[in-house]
């Protein structure tokens, strides 16, 4: 069966790196901006994450999902913005609506939060094959059942994008209209859910066979055809990723007590 994600295929310092390197980063970068709440260090995140989309080449790949939280981002603008809980200070009035400062800066930095979570996860889908993921975690402790369960959530999307492209370019073969009306969109899309559903429990039960095939279930240790190996800069970054968790997590619990 072919394997389908939403890898890019680059040759890049971050792609090389291990995936629970990456993986240690997406989830540190997304705690950090919630453990230290403040606008700056949410902006300093936000940069640093552009910084390694830039640097592994996949910043594109995600203007869709980044087009998407702003469009969104708007709507938490206007409401944060007219009814938090905290407002007090009126920046500018748009007819009988007021938009106070306090409501705008928590809106910002809940945007702020969300594309930072988005860039920082998307680093770490764009540039690993879930295959590797999956190995990796599997390599470090995790069961390979939850290893498995992992790498379909992984692929179930861009599978089921693959299958329906497949399915609508089939039924325009055989004079189905797909485009036009909304009626038309409407009636190629019921047409569409029949054979998506049933081409997705087909694969499921091929996969199922696959799997048990292979020995899936067996409880002898299991060896991987291609080990990821730890290199000295995952090392060092999963060093100073976990410090800089460790000095934050203190640093929160100190200032809860005083």
């Amino acid at each position: 069966m072919k394997s389908i994600s939403l890898y890019v295929e680059k040759d890049t310092f971050i792609h090389k790196l291990e995936p629970v390197t990456k993986l240690w980063y997406a989830f540190t970068s997304v705690l950090l901006t919630f453990i230290l709440p403040s606008l700056w260090m949410g902006i300093l995140f936000l940069l640093f994450s552009l910084l390694l989309s830039i640097s592994g080449r996949v910043l594109k790949n995600m203007i869709a999902f980044i087009s998407a939280v702003i469009v969104i981002s708007l709507t938490m603008l206007i409401i944060q913005g007219m009814f938090y809980k905290d407002n007090l200070t009126v920046v500018f009035t748009f007819g009988s609506l007021k938009f106070y400062k306090e409501g705008l800066i928590h809106a910002t930095l809940l945007i702020i939060r969300v594309l930072n979570m988005i860039i920082s996860f998307g680093i770490l889908i764009l540039t690993t094959r879930p295959s590797d993921m999956v190995t990796n975690l599997v390599q470090k402790g995790l069961s390979p059942r939850i290893g498995y369960v992992l790498s379909s959530v992984l692929q179930i999307i861009p599978q089921m994008l693959s299958t329906a492209s497949t399915i609508i370019d089939a039924q325009r073969a055989r004079g189905l209209e797909t485009e036009g009306s909304l009626v038309q969109k409407l009636r190629a899309f019921f047409a569409l859910i029949g054979p998506l559903v049933l081409s997705s429990l087909v694969e499921a039960r091929e996969r199922a066979i696959a799997i048990e095939m292979r020995g899936f279930g067996i409880s002898m240790h299991q060896t991987h055809v291609s080990p990821i190996m730890e290199g000295k800069a995952d090392r060092v970054l999963k060093f100073v990723i976990k410090l800089v968790l460790l000095i934050a997590l203190t640093w929160r619990v100190v200032c809860w007590i005083i």
